[in-house]
């Protein structure tokens, strides 16, 4: 895994990198080729699930839907009926929807409800436990998706996912190394299911012990949530006795969503933003997410200043990326949030005019000053302000060109550590993405901006960055990636490797990506990306730069510009990542 990585990222310290011909050479690594369907997933055994659907005769938002259901069973970190996230479908016509499925604040919520007696923020309430969780979403947005567009029956597409948690599934090397450190811990830190008895009834091995690679693990209760809402559909969640199950813990353990929030959560079906880039059609998700405007922004802010001119990894390109991703961050920070609760200026954001006034005050060979473009919304104050990397994303195209990437969390790794007695569920740690301190916004990235206060029904603020790419009308790319607020600066990479760089999905998948988020005002780049003459230069031009680990995992289709094959693109940097192909 890693030595394909570390090839790609060694290219890129060059900082001189050609631009390939558009025509793409046969004998390149483009990744698992097929006319017939694929899907792409973080989970191995998810992405199988998914291909065996488009075989079966399903399409692209069938195979979505038991994809997702399959990554609750064999993705318990991230991949959920307990938590939430978004999905953007286009048609083979180039019409395009979006799923939001976003948690809900319970009714019960309040805007300061994680602040302690001092006024300042709690974050071990927002990390673990039963004040951690929003109002589920995923198991209505998947039905409210499938029932709009799916073509075999519902039952169809859930029982597998029912029957993988019934039967068990072997477990991966990463799989077993996380439910470990989660049931057993370590000296320096716990298992942090430890407090909770049913996730570790769930979770834990049972008699004890360590987890191994190839252990099989059975999800019993799992699978037995997951049969009746394949039965009874998504009322048996939200209606019937798996929500009796969640409002008797939650009222047994302090927490705050009742069967009442459960009754009243909605998806909703929202138009997707779009906007062009260099010649292509960009489309994406729109508030409560803030990946689409702030993906659409850059791109717009980079078009402006001629990027696609620019030498791919040169520290003038490096330079200008940085400087776009430092300005959406500011618009997301003032500006973004559940647009029904809060007036959220979309058009206006993803507007020409507005990139080109924003990137008026770039200078050439100098870093911006964050403190100083968001002055009016900086104040004083030192809070800790990490966003969890625990997301996962999936990519589907089926033999008819229809196309699905979804993005789906429970927020921090296996969310809020809560399994739901007697249904194998664990729930999200969802509310930690709304803005805590309401009026707070600080220099190492704590927000505490309006848009995104705490209110009963809201939903909380993301960054998840589902995007669907094509060009006259031909489908070109789907991607999105976790990663917690470097979400929209990945897939920001990814795209602009296809876009501006004419780059083969592999290449743009493979290549080194970097962050900057407005606060803290900092850019971190994955750790081998970077020369140390880049490095120094930047640093002369006044960046703070910090090198890190890996950033993101870019689960994706790549369409060939040449025979319209889709290419399965799995991120090596996630070692279960896998692309398959559907159908025959």
């Amino acid at each position: 895994m890693r030595k394909v990585l570390i090839s790609a990222l060694a290219v890129a310290a060059t900082l001189a990198v050609a631009t390939p011909s558009r025509k793409v050479a046969a004998q390149v690594d483009l990744g698992v080729p097929s006319k017939t369907g694929m899907v792409v997933s973080s989970s191995d055994i998810a992405a199988e699930t998914g291909a065996a659907i488009l075989g079966r005769g399903g399409n692209a938002v069938d195979a979505a839907v038991a994809t997702a259901f399959a990554m609750a069973v064999t993705s318990p970190s991230n991949g959920n009926i307990g938590g939430g996230g978004f999905m953007v479908i286009r048609q083979p016509n180039g019409a395009a929807t979006t799923f939001d499925y976003r948690e809900m604040a319970p009714a019960k919520s309040t805007p300061t409800m994680y602040l302690n007696a001092q006024g300042e923020i709690d974050m071990s309430l927002t990390q673990q436990g039963y004040l951690a969780p929003g109002v589920p979403g995923t198991v209505r947005g998947l039905a409210m998706a499938h029932k709009k567009f799916g073509k075999l029956p519902w039952k169809d597409v859930v029982s597998p996912a029912a029957e993988i948690a019934a039967k068990g599934f072997k477990l991966s090397k990463s799989l077993a190394s996380g439910l470990n450190g989660e049931t057993i811990g370590t000296e320096e830190r716990p298992g942090r299911m430890k407090s909770f008895p049913a996730s570790i009834a769930a979770y834990g091995k049972p008699g004890g012990g360590a987890w191994k690679e190839g252990d099989t693990i059975v999800l019993a209760d799992l699978g037995k949530t997951l049969t009746a809402i394949a039965n009874d559909g998504p009322d048996a969640f939200y209606k019937g006795w798996i929500a009796d199950r969640i409002a008797e813990d939650m009222a047994a353990n302090g927490g705050l969503i009742t069967k009442a929030d459960l009754a009243n959560y909605v998806a909703k079906e929202r138009a997707p933003v779009k906007g062009t880039f260099n010649g292509y059609e960009i489309i994406s998700m729109p508030p409560p997410s803030s990946g689409g405007i702030a993906l659409l922004e850059m791109l717009n802010m980079l078009e402006s200043v001629g990027l696609p001119n620019e030498s791919r990894q040169s520290v003038k390109a490096i330079h200008l990326i940085v400087e776009a991703q430092r300005r959406a961050y500011l618009d997301r920070a003032r500006y973004l949030g559940d647009t029904d609760f809060v007036d959220v200026p979309v058009a206006k954001l993803i507007s020409k005019p507005h990139a080109k006034e924003m990137m008026s005050t770039l200078q050439p060979n100098r870093a911006s000053s964050s403190a100083e473009l968001g002055k009016d919304i900086l104040s004083a104050g030192k809070l800790p302000a990490d966003e969890p990397l625990e997301t996962t994303h999936f990519s589907v195209v089926d033999r008819d060109g229809m196309a699905v990437s979804n993005t789906f969390t429970l927020e921090g790794g296996y969310g809020s550590h809560v399994v739901i007695k007697g249904t194998g569920m664990i729930l999200n740690n969802e509310m930690g993405d709304f803005n805590k301190k309401p009026g707070t916004t600080t220099s190492t990235g704590t927000i505490g901006t309006p848009a995104n206060v705490i209110a009963p029904g809201k939903r909380m603020l993301s960054s998840m960055t589902p995007a669907i790419v094509s060009k006259n009308g031909k489908l070109v790319l789907v991607t999105g990636s976790p990663g917690g607020r470097t979400i929209i600066n990945t897939v920001l990479h990814v795209v602009l490797g296809v876009t501006a760089w004419n780059l083969t999905g592999r290449e743009a998948v493979d290549s080194p990506r970097w962050d900057h988020e407005w606060m803290p005002d900092r850019v971190t780049f994955e750790g081998e990306a970077l020369s140390p003459a880049a490095v120094n230069q930047l640093k002369a031009m006044g960046y703070d730069v910090v090198l890190r680990g890996e950033q993101g995992s870019a689960q994706s289709i790549w369409m060939h510009p040449q025979t319209g094959t889709a290419f399965g693109i799995a991120d090596l940097r996630s070692p279960d990542a896998k692309a398959v192909k559907g159908g025959s």
